[in-house]
């Protein structure tokens, strides 16, 4: 009796299923058959085959398919093939990734999809695909991303290196981004869009270009032409907010009158609408106060401050401020943005606020990240003064002779 109990036991493995098995088990779980097979069974009654393994002494799950598209034999062939492998030193999950591998176009929309809740700029959200759509989709595009090569990138970058120096940095930038996501799913080992190909490439100067800025003295005669403008009211009165408050264009065209706290003076800002994700405080100046009552106005059921008078519901575009610097002759020396600068030049030489008052003030963050651990304080006290004097500059050196400007 026990000879034969023996042999029934040797002939098939502890643990192993039948065919019949394999189809009729209906228990939630993992049911094994033998060397880390297992039928996995989940609570809405659907199977799959699982195989345990150890990887360069890791353990691994490895789907084999489900069930009964891949049958008991099929599932245990291909375990068998897995574990063959292993013993030869390579790794069947990484092998089996890379049977589909994207191409550099479809690993791109990826993560130009996995970016767009974290990228605010609007612009920039539809000009990230816009350059990999010009210059490397039609010569990469369609290459599985383990098949390119730093020749390919090259041959990518090459023709605008030298010409189109801003494109090229960005076009290399990205590509290098998409293989840095490419490499965390281990779809490629080398990301070859990186340092090896530096010396393929002339080097190029290093710049920053800066917003074009008014000198801060002329800000006040700009104020006076914006308001005589032809423009729509929220178009001038949004971009004198911007101007008053120090702040950027879309905080100013997006603001609504919930954020608005009167009795406190006070303009908050959630940190989903700012740049650096963190809620900002503004204090309101008594002219900022005044802009806010001239937007009543034009108040609509939408809750911005600074609707648009053509699109009922929807804020101002963001070229609508620039146009109306561009139809008053303002465009060639100022951009939305630089009046944030022309309010930092005026904070650093007409003002005795600290630097972190005016740093705040721009919604920048002051020191190192172990001294912002400790100063937890908004400084909102002291930006009020400065946004106040600010306020006062702009409106007495209206009322004043030309060349003649309040300081102080």
């Amino acid at each position: 009796v026990w000879e034969k109990l023996w042999e029934r036991s040797s002939s098939k493995p502890m643990g192993s299923l039948s065919a019949v098995q394999a189809k009729t088990i209906s228990t939630p779980g993992r049911h094994g058959d033998g060397d880390g097979l297992y039928l996995n069974v989940s609570p809405s009654g659907s199977k799959s085959w699982v195989q345990r393994i150890v990887v360069d002494g890791r353990r691994r799950d490895i789907g084999l398919g489900s069930f009964p598209a891949v049958g008991l034999a099929q599932a245990r062939g291909i375990a068998a093939a897995n574990r063959a492998a292993v013993a030869e030193g390579r790794d069947p999950l990484l092998e089996k990734r890379r049977q589909v591998t994207p191409t550099f176009r479809e690993a791109a929309l990826k993560v130009h999809e996995a970016n767009l809740p974290r990228w605010k700029n609007g612009k920039h959200t539809v000009s990230w695909l816009q350059t990999l759509e010009r210059h490397a989709f039609p010569v990469i595009g369609s290459v599985p991303v383990d098949r390119i090569g730093q020749e390919d990138v090259l041959r990518v970058l090459t023709p605008i290196w030298g010409t189109r120096q801003e494109t090229a940095r960005r076009v290399r930038q990205r590509i290098r981004t998409v293989l840095k996501w490419c490499m965390a799913h281990g779809y490629v080992e080398v990301n070859v869009a990186g340092e090896n190909i530096d010396g393929a490439l002339p080097p190029m100067p290093r710049f920053k270009a800066h917003f074009r800025s008014l000198p801060y003295q002329e800000v006040p005669a700009t104020l006076t032409t914006l308001e005589q403008s032809k423009a729509s009211m929220a178009a001038k009165l949004c971009l004198k907010f911007l101007i008053l408050t120090a702040t950027r264009s879309g905080e100013a065209r997006g603001a609504a009158w919930s954020e608005v706290d009167q009795e406190l003076a006070i303009w908050t800002i959630p940190g989903h609408r700012m740049k650096g994700g963190i809620e900002h405080r503004v204090p309101l100046s008594s002219a900022a106060r005044q802009a806010l009552i001239e937007a009543i106005q034009i108040r609509d059921e939408s809750g911005l401050i600074f609707p648009s008078p053509k699109q009922a519901g929807n804020q101002l575009s963001d070229m609508t401020l620039t146009k109306l610097l561009r139809d008053n002759g303002l465009a060639d020396q100022a951009t939305v943005h630089g009046f944030r600068s022309s309010f930092r030049d005026w904070a650093s030489e007409c003002s005795n606020a600290t630097h972190a008052a005016m740093e705040l003030s721009l919604a920048h963050s002051v020191g190192s990240s172990v001294e912002a651990a400790y100063a937890r304080s908004d400084l909102l006290t002291q930006r009020r003064r400065l946004m106040e004097q600010w306020a006062t500059f702009l409106v007495v050196s209206k009322l004043r002779p030309p060349q003649t400007y309040y300081c102080r």
